[in-house]
């Protein structure tokens, strides 16, 4: 990667958005070891924020599964505390399954708005071959759920070995696996679910320590 593209104000912009929303996920999802629900909105955000995409309409049919409220824009809208309804009302929160235990979606959703951003730069570096592989391991329907994650996964190690990006390993492996997904499922939106499904379960297996406490 150029040093311009290493240094680009995506990867750096929003230092203090992000560390202000990571102080309050740090506080709120404690102990969500196994629920995959943080990584479907984390993944839903980043892919909702692509731009020019041709899965729109897919995307749309994911989102009663995935999101508890509407969905927003956070990078065009100010991010208030306000807005995290923390006097416990049902808009954009859930349990995690543990007593006493609520997350804020607001949260992951906006993080998932900003990798998006960085997402941007790092696909540049990403060789069209790569992504063509990846598609026709997707579109292979003899491929079990875990053969196809353990493709995805082989995937992002080989691009965090070759690729030299400036951000702490777990950090390049969820960036990299969600535009992996964007990429793939731009070329071909009738993959999305299983490549949506895919990811959202390479990230709860590999990176879910490194999600629930990021910042």
């Amino acid at each position: 990667m150029t040093e311009q593209c290493c240094h680009c104000p995506c990867y750096h912009g929003y230092t203090t958005v992000y560390t202000h929303a990571s102080s309050h996920l740090m506080t709120a999802v404690r102990g969500l070891r196994g629920d995959v629900q943080v990584e479907r909105i984390l993944v839903y955000s980043f892919l909702q924020n692509c731009h020019n995409c041709d899965f729109r309409e897919e995307l749309d049919s994911l989102r009663s599964q995935v999101m508890v409220s509407p969905p927003k824009n956070f990078l065009s809208d100010e991010f208030d505390d306000g807005e995290l309804q923390t006097d416990g009302n049902r808009s954009g929160r859930f349990s995690n399954g543990e007593p006493d235990s609520v997350v804020d979606e607001d949260i992951f959703r906006l993080i998932g708005a900003q990798l998006a951003e960085i997402g941007d730069q790092v696909a540049r570096e990403i060789q069209p071959r790569v992504v063509n592989d990846l598609v026709q391991q997707f579109v292979n329907e003899n491929l079990s759920k875990e053969e196809i994650m353990r493709r995805l996964s082989n995937t992002v190690e080989g691009l965090v070995r070759t690729i030299p990006l400036e951000m702490e390993q777990e950090k390049a492996m969820l960036v990299l696996a969600m535009v992996l997904a964007r990429t793939v499922a731009n070329k071909m939106p009738s993959l999305l679910h299983r490549v949506f499904n895919t990811t959202v379960n390479y990230v709860n297996q590999n990176l879910h320590n490194y999600v629930v406490n990021l910042g």
